[in-house]
C-alpha cells in the first residue's frame, strides 16, 4: 500500500467496521513493492553539508540596497556569504534529491492524494513517525520523520511570511523552492490562518513550553520559523492531538550529527560541516549592523576572516538534547561558553544570537528584521505572565534597530520577547 494515504485507509476502514453500508466503501490502493534501499541512486554523501539559505538580496536596516562591498556599511551580510547553492534533483517519482545533503524527500504533503494540500492533509506528529516507519512510498522502506536539523535544510530564506491575518497570499513568498517541491499555505475553510502551514519533525524539546505543555520542534513553510509546538494540544480542535504537514526523508543517517574538535587555542572546529566556531560568544549584546561590522574586524586565534553566520550555520550547533530547564545550560554542546543573562520572567537563562540572515515580512522588500537563535528559553508574553513559548532551539526574528521598552509585553500572536539588541557567536571556514 502506498504508505503516504495509509493512515487514511486505516481511518476508512475504521469506520467502515462500524458501518452497515460497509459494501459500499470503495477503497483504492496501490502497491509498491519495498527495493533494496541499499541499492538506490542516493549520492554517496555522509556528514553534514550545510546548505545555503538562497537568501541574495541585500539589506540595509529597513529594505533592499546594492550588494556592499568589504569595508562599506553592512558588508558581512548573508548576500556576502552564500554558502553552498541548493541543488535538487526530481526524481520524476514523488521524491526530490538533495544533491548537496544526500537526503531524498517525498516531494508533496498531500497526503490523501486528492490534488489540493488543506487541513484534511495534516496528522498529528505521532501518526506521523509510525506512518514514516511503515511507509514504502516510490518503492523505498526506510523514510522517517526528519529531525529538525534535517527539516531546516529544506529552508529558503528568500521567503517572506503573509500578514497573520491575511486571506491571501499577497506579496508573501514560501520559505522552500517551490519549483521543487509541492507547498500549500493554511486552510482558510477549516478556520485555520495562512500562516498554518507547520511541518511536524521528530525532535521533542527537552523541556516544556508553556508552563507544561510537550513540545515538538517542527519549521514553518509560510511565515519562516522554527517554534516548538504542543504535540498534545489542537488550538482549532481542543481535546485532540495538534496536527501538522509531513515531509518525509531517507538517505544520510548522519546528517545534522555533529563533529566537535576543541582546537585549544578558544576555537572549536566541526568537522562534520567544515565550520571552526569561536568557543565563547562575544560576551554581550548589540544591533545587528554592529554585529555585523563586529565580525568582520575582528581577529581571534591568528585567524581574521571571522563573521557573523548565516541562519542554517548557527542552527548547525543547536543541541536539542540540552535547555536551561534540563540541562542547566545553553542548548549548546558543552565544549562551548554561553553568556547567561536574566530573561523577561527573571530567570537565569542564555542569549539569542545574531545570524546574518535578514527577516522579511509581508514582502522580500521589506529588510527589518533580521534572524536570531535562541540559545535559551524563546520567551513570550502570554496571559499576564513571561512564559517560554517556543523552546531553546527556536528560530525567530528581532527588528535590526529600535528600543526594546517599545515592547513591554512582546510582539505577535504569543507575545514574542524583543530584544533588539541581541548577542554575537562568530564562524569561519576551517579551511
Amino acid at each position: 500500500m502506498n504508505s503516504l494515504r495509509h493512515f487514511y485507509v486505516l481511518t476508512l476502514m475504521m469506520i467502515a467496521s462500524c458501518s452497515n453500508d460497509t459494501d459500499d466503501l470503495v477503497m483504492e490502493e496501490t502497491t509498491n513493492d519495498p527495493v533494496d534501499s541499499t541499492s538506490d541512486n542516493l549520492p554517496d554523501i555522509s556528514g553534514y553539508p550545510i546548505v545555503g539559505t538562497g537568501q541574495s538580496l541585500s539589506y540595509d536596516n529597513n529594505t533592499i540596497i546594492s550588494l556592499p562591498a568589504s569595508g562599506f556599511d553592512f558588508f558581512g551580510q548573508n548576500s556576502n556569504y552564500l554558502g553552498t547553492t541548493p541543488d535538487y534533483q526530481d526524481n520524476g517519482d514523488g521524491t526530490v534529491t538533495d544533491m548537496v545533503t544526500g537526503l531524498m524527500w517525498t516531494q508533496s504533503p498531500d497526503l490523501n492524494e486528492d490534488g489540493v494540500i488543506d487541513n484534511s492533509d495534516k496528522i498529528s506528529q505521532a501518526d506521523a513517525e509510525r506512518e514514516a516507519a511503515l511507509s514504502t512510498f516510490a518503492g523505498y522502506d526506510d523514510w522517517r520523520l526528519p529531525t529538525i536539523k534535517e527539516l531546516y535544510s529544506l529552508a529558503m530564506f528568500y521567503g517572506a511570511e503573509p500578514e497573520v491575518f491575511a486571506t491571501a497570499q499577497g506579496a508573501a513568498v514560501p520559505y522552500i523552492n517551490t519549483d521543487i517541491f509541492e507547498f500549500g499555505y493554511g486552510d482558510l475553510d477549516a478556520g485555520e490562518r495562512i500562516i498554518d502551514a507547520q511541518f511536524a519533525s521528530s525532535t521533542i524539546y527537552s523541556s516544556t513550553t508553556m508552563n507544561g505543555d510537550r513540545t515538538m520542534f517542527g519549521f514553518n513553510f509560510a511565515d519562516g520559523r522554527i517554534k516548538g509546538y504542543p504535540t498534545d494540544f489542537n488550538p482549532t480542535n481542543p481535546g485532540e492531538p495538534n496536527r501538522f504537514y509531513v515531509r518525509y526523508v531517507r538517505g544520510n543517517t548522519s546528517y545534522g550529527v555533529n563533529d566537535f574538535s576543541d582546537n585549544g587555542d578558544g576555537t572549536i572546529t566541526d568537522n562534520a560541516t567544515g565550520l571552526m566556531w569561536k568557543q565563547d560568544d562575544e560576551g554581550s549584546a548589540i544591533l545587528w549592523e554592529d554585529a555585523l561590522d563586529h565580525a568582520e574586524n575582528h581577529e581571534f586565534a591568528g585567524y581574521s576572516d571571522w563573521r557573523l553566520p548565516d541562519a542554517k550555520e548557527l542552527q548547525s550547533i543547536m543541541d536539542y538534547s540540552r535547555s536551561p530547564a534540563t540541562t542547566n545550560s545553553a542548548a549548546i554542546d558543552d565544549l562551548f561558553n554561553a553568556t547567561q543573562i536574566t530573561n523577561e520572567a527573571g530567570q537565569a537563562d542564555y542569549p539569542m544570537y545574531w545570524t546574518n540572515t535578514t527577516f522579511s515580512t509581508l514582502s522580500q522588500d521589506n529588510g527589518t528584521y533580521a534572524i536570531y537563535l535562541c540559545f535559551g528559553r524563546a520567551m513570550g508574553y502570554i496571559n499576564g505572565e513571561w512564559l517560554d513559548v517556543h523552546g531553546a532551539g527556536a528560530q525567530r526574528s528581532d527588528p535590526k534597530t529600535g528600543n526594546p521598552d517599545d515592547y513591554p509585553e512582546g510582539h505577535g500572536p504569543q507575545g514574542d520577547a524583543i530584544r533588539i539588541n541581541n548577542f554575537v557567536r562568530l564562524v569561519r571556514y576551517a579551511n
